[in-house]
């Protein structure tokens, strides 16, 4: 570095010099994300949900890659593969583990809320003249 020009400030490991660093306002990646890019799971879905035309029963039909890797798997397991079972297996575990949401009619109320009920079908129920 010239003599005439003195640093005040230490450059080294995690301190560029001055006149390299990001200026304030700007972006080290101006153009961004591509605005088409895709991340894994929207890459995945969109490959499991391809069609394939399949051979079922002397037939020819159109299924997603989804259901026919499924399909294949139960029926490998099916034939004792013990590796598919156990896939199969694990499947269903996750899925029956998976808890669903209570429908209206299953959801109970307590008697506060029962009355409560009560209460507001007498008060808009109107006598029928």
């Amino acid at each position: 570095m010239p003599p005439d020009r003195e640093r005040d400030y230490e450059v080294g490991y995690r301190k560029p010099p001055g006149h390299t660093r990001f200026t304030k306002g700007r972006s080290s990646n101006p153009r961004g994300r591509s605005p088409g890019a895709k991340n894994l799971k929207t890459l995945l879905s969109e490959a499991l949900n391809a069609c394939v035309i399949v051979s079922d029963n002397g037939g020819r039909r159109k299924i997603t890659k989804r259901e026919a890797i499924i399909t294949q798997l139960v029926n490998r397991s099916a034939t004792a593969d013990w590796r598919a079972i156990k896939i199969v297996f694990n499947l269903v575990r996750d899925i029956e583990g998976q808890t669903e949401p209570a429908s209206p009619e299953t959801s109970a109320f307590s008697e506060a809320d029962e009355k409560v009920i009560e209460q507001l079908r007498a008060r808009f129920s109107k006598p029928e003249k």
